[in-house]
C-alpha cells in the first residue's frame, strides 16, 4: 500500500530546509536497503509561509533582519515568545490551510522541522479526525536551552531532541518524558560520507591552491553577519592563506565582497553560495560562521575547525550553541575583527581529520548516526522494518580536540 511521509518546514534562514533535506536523504537511503522496496512517497513542503499572509510576512521579516539587522533578531525572538504564535489567533488563522493540506496530501507521518508548525498540524489533525491515525514527529533543530518555546508540543507522538539540554527544557515546559527521544542532531548523510571530489580538484576549480591554508567565510543562507569586517582583518595574518567567501542570498554583500577581494592580496573566491557544502567543508581548513544549528553540526561532522562571528551578539536561539561549542573547544569566538588573526596564526589542521573523535557531552558524538536513527523511527511508524546497517558510533574523548592552539 502506498504511503506518504510529509516533511514540513519554513525558509526562515537555511537550517530548516537543510534539516528537511537531511531527513529525506536519510529516509531514502534506508528505503534503498529494504529488499521489498516499500511504496513510500516523500513530500517536502514549506508550509509555514503558505499557511497565512501574516505568517509569510513574519518569515520575510525574519530573513530581512537576519540579512541586514542581526542585532534586532533578539527583539523578534522576544516578540514571538510573547505573542505565542503556536496558540490562540495563529491557530485560528491557519486552521483551514492545514486541514486542507493534510486531507490533500494524506500522510501516514508528518515530520515538522520548524517550531511554529507543530501545534498548527496537531490542531488540524484533531479537526479532521486524523489524530491517532497520522503520526506527528517533531525533529528539533535548536541544540541548546534557548530553543524556541513552540518546539514544546505535547500533541506530537514523538519529539526528537538533539541532546540532554533540549530534553530537560522540553520536560520543564510540560512535554511528557515518554514522547521525547534524545538522538543527536539530524544532518544530511552527505556530511558523514567521503567527499565526492578531493581537496586539490575542488580548490583548483576555484583558482586556489591545495597547498595553502584555506578559510571559508560563510555568511549563511541569508548573507548576514560581519564577514567583510573579519575578512579585512585577515590582511594582517602573516602566514599564507586563501579564502572562499560565501555570500548567501545577499546580492549587496556579494558585490561588496567582490570589491574587497579585488583590493586584497589574499587569493579569494567569492561565491553567492555552494550547492555541495559537504565537499566544501572537506576542502577547507577553517570556517568562519555564525552559530546556526545545522551549519555548525555539519561542520562538526566534517571535523572542521570553527570560528564563530560574535561581533554581533548571537541570536537568542543560537547563544547556547555558541557556549557549548566554546566550552568543548570545538570553536573559537571572534569578538572583534582582529581576533581572527591569532586564530588563523595558531591553527594546526589535523593530518587525518576524519579520524578525530568528538566529545560525548551533549551528544556531539552522535552526529554520524542521528539522521539514520530518526529516519528508521519514521519508517517504523509506516510499518517498514529496515535491515540494520547503521554506521558505527564513534568512541569519544573530551581531550581530543581539533581546534589546536599553541
Amino acid at each position: 500500500m502506498s504511503q506518504n511521509i510529509c516533511i514540513y518546514f519554513s525558509d526562515t534562514g537555511g537550517g530548516h530546509r537543510s534539516a528537511a533535506d537531511a531527513l529525506e536523504a536519510g529516509i531514502r537511503e534506508l528505503l534503498d536497503r529494504c529488499p521489498d522496496k516499500p511504496d513510500i512517497t516523500i513530500i517536502k513542503d514549506p508550509v509555514a509561509e503558505k499557511s497565512h499572509p501574516i505568517n509569510r510576512r513574519f518569515v520575510e521579516l525574519y530573513n530581512y533582519l537576519l540579512r541586514y539587522h542581526q542585532p534586532m533578531m533578539k527583539y523578534y525572538y522576544w516578540l514571538l515568545h510573547t505573542i505565542r504564535p503556536e496558540s490562540g489567533l495563529n491557530l485560528a488563522l491557519t486552521s483551514k490551510f492545514f486541514c486542507h493540506t493534510l486531507l490533500k496530501q494524506a500522510p501516514s507521518v508528518v515530520i515538522s522541522v520548524h517550531p511554529m508548525i507543530n501545534h498548527c498540524v496537531a490542531q488540524a489533525m484533531q479537526i479532521t479526525g486524523l489524530a491517532g491515525k497520522v503520526k506527528l514527529v517533531s525533529v528539533i533543530t535548536d541544540p541548546n536551552a534557548d530553543l524556541w518555546r513552540a518546539w514544546a508540543c505535547n500533541d506530537c507522538d514523538l519529539l526528537i531532541a538533539p541532546n540532554d539540554v533540549v530534553r530537560d527544557k522540553l520536560l520543564g515546559w510540560g512535554v511528557e518524558d515518554r514522547k521525547i527521544e534524545v538522538l543527536g542532531m539530524s544532518i544530511n548523510p552527505a556530511f558523514i560520507k567521503p567527499p565526492t571530489i578531493d581537496r586539490q580538484s575542488f580548490l583548483t576549480h576555484l583558482g586556489l591552491s591545495s597547498e595553502v591554508l584555506t578559510i571559508c567565510m560563510n555568511a549563511g543562507w541569508a548573507g548576514g553577519g560581519n564577514m567583510l569586517k573579519i575578512y579585512k582583518s585577515l590582511a594582517q595574518v602573516k602566514r599564507p592563506v586563501q579564502v572562499i567567501f560565501l555570500c548567501g542570498h545577499n546580492t549587496a554583500l556579494y558585490e561588496q565582497a567582490m570589491a574587497a577581494a579585488a583590493e586584497s592580496d589574499i587569493p579569494t573566491a567569492v561565491l553567492p553560495f555552494h550547492d555541495k557544502m559537504s565537499d566544501l567543508m572537506s576542502a577547507v581548513d577553517l570556517m568562519i560562521t555564525k552559530a546556526g544549528g545545522l551549519t555548525t553540526f555539519e561542520a562538526l561532522a566534517r571535523r572542521l575547525p570553527l570560528a564563530i562571528d560574535m561581533l554581533t551578539d548571537p541570536m537568542p536561539q543560537e547563544r547556547g550553541t555558541v557556549e557549548m561549542l566554546l566550552e568543548q573547544k570545538l570553536a573559537r569566538g571572534v569578538q572583534v575583527p582582529d581576533d581572527i588573526i591569532a586564530i588563523v596564526e595558531t591553527l594546526l589542521p589535523a593530518l587525518n581529520r576524519a579520524d578525530v573523535k568528538l566529545p560525548s557531552k551533549h551528544n556531539f558524538d552522535l552526529t554520524d548516526t542521528a539522521v539514520y536513527i530518526a529516519a528508521e523511527k519514521v519508517l517504523n511508524m509506516c510499518g517498514v522494518k529496515v535491515p540494520p546497517a547503521l554506521p558505527e558510533q564513534q568512541s569519544t574523548s573530551a581531550e581530543e580536540i581539533y581546534v589546536k592552539v599553541s
